[in-house]
């Protein structure tokens, strides 16, 4: 099987930004092109765009194209735009993964762009329910905040995970994210900031959650023997997985404090890649709220489950721990432009394991996890590693 590198990775600043829909897909694209002056845009032969719902939040349809061309990418192989609501980056790259392993294509582009913010906030809330089953949960009001406090509090009520735990995290990821002049929030934050915050879903308050941002990144893939003569840092993908087990909240596993999708997709993942869980040196986790990160602490096997809590509490998920979870902030601190998100995670090991990460750079970074989900019962998957 033909193997997969990462060649080029580039992204906006994530915020509430002026920039239309098509600036920050432009934006992106130009920083992916800026990072490797050995491709250009007449090089690419696919492009997959990941976005979430443009014709809602920028009125547009159709577009995969509309981004191609505002890059000057003419795709002559593969080309589209794929949704799977906050999954959407990682199964965009799993697209053009899987396309250069068949052989369909040697140089594929990756963009993930999302316009969240618009003129009336509420329109903005609307937006995100439609990522909802609309007929049994959506109309009703069960948003992400719910439905993920509802996990919080069965974590809470089977192992004892507290609000300071919660907290924990949000400070980690806030504090990294000081580190990142493309994340949202660049001031870091404090366990008294945190716990004060306003109660948005008991237990979840502001400050667990993660927020709703305009933003774009954008990554380009080569098959191994294009990438020879492109870079001399390639960053190869070596595992991915993909696992859901329910859609609509009422068909989840019924201990909302066990994710089983996420702990198949990370033992599928591992096994494709040939590791395990002690390999990994930093991962770029999906902490839409806090306790997302703590249950994936678990589900991946950085620690034992129900010992998530503890985990964080020990510092075993920072800078000198076991692992380094979100040294770009994660969602909590970048914010999650829904499309871009999973794309941001592979322009953060890019950077990372060419020891471009500046004051956030974790030492001897050679392998690295990238998870996403779509909701408790859905998950996404990626392992890299240094190559050649």
């Amino acid at each position: 099987m033909r193997r997969v590198a990462l060649i080029a990775a580039g992204l906006t600043r994530f915020g509430i930004r002026q920039a239309t829909y098509r600036e920050l897909i432009q934006e992106a694209g130009k920083a992916a092109f800026d990072s490797n002056k050995n491709v250009s845009p007449k090089d690419i032969e696919g492009f997959v765009l990941s976005s979430v719902f443009p014709e809602r939040s920028a009125f547009q349809s159709h577009v995969a194209c509309l981004a191609a061309e505002s890059l000057g990418v003419r795709p002559r192989k593969l080309f589209g735009r794929v949704e799977n609501m906050c999954g959407s980056g990682i199964v965009a790259i799993r697209t053009a993964y899987t396309a250069i392993v068949t052989g369909l294509a040697d140089l594929v582009m990756v963009v993930g762009a999302e316009k969240m913010n618009v003129p009336v906030p509420t329109e903005a809330a609307l937006n995100m329910i439609t990522g909802l089953d609309r007929d049994w949960e959506g109309s009703y009001g069960l948003a992400a905040p719910p439905m993920f406090a509802l996990s919080a509090q069965a974590h809470a009520a089977k192992y004892g995970t507290n609000e300071e735990q919660l907290s924990m995290v949000s400070v980690k990821n806030h504090n990294h994210s000081k580190n990142n002049p493309y994340a949202h929030f660049q001031k870091g934050s404090t366990m008294e900031q945190v716990m004060c915050s306003r109660m948005i879903s008991t237990p979840l308050r502001l400050f667990h959650c993660s927020t709703m941002s305009d933003g774009a990144a954008a990554a380009i893939f080569a098959s191994e023997e294009r990438a020879k003569g492109l870079t001399d840092k390639p960053i190869f993908i070596t595992g991915t997985a993909q696992a859901a087990h329910g859609y609509a909240v009422a068909n989840f596993h019924r201990d909302l404090s066990h994710w089983p999708a996420l702990k198949e997709a990370a033992n599928d993942a591992y096994a494709m890649a040939g590791i395990g869980p002690d390999d990994i040196d930093f991962a770029e986790l999906h902490d839409c709220f806090s306790i997302a990160e703590i249950i994936a602490y678990e589900e991946l096997g950085f620690c034992e489950k129900g010992e998530g809590g503890k985990f964080i509490e020990q510092g075993l998920s920072d800078y000198g721990g076991k692992v380094v979870v979100n040294p770009r902030g994660g969602l909590i601190g970048c914010g999650h432009p829904l499309g871009a998100t999973g794309v941001a995670h592979a322009t953060e090991i890019f950077l990372q394991m060419r020891g471009e990460a500046g004051p956030r750079q974790v030492p001897g970074a050679k392998i690295a996890l990238s998870h996403t989900n779509s909701g408790p019962g859905e998950h996404h998957i990626l392992i890299f590693e240094k190559g050649f």
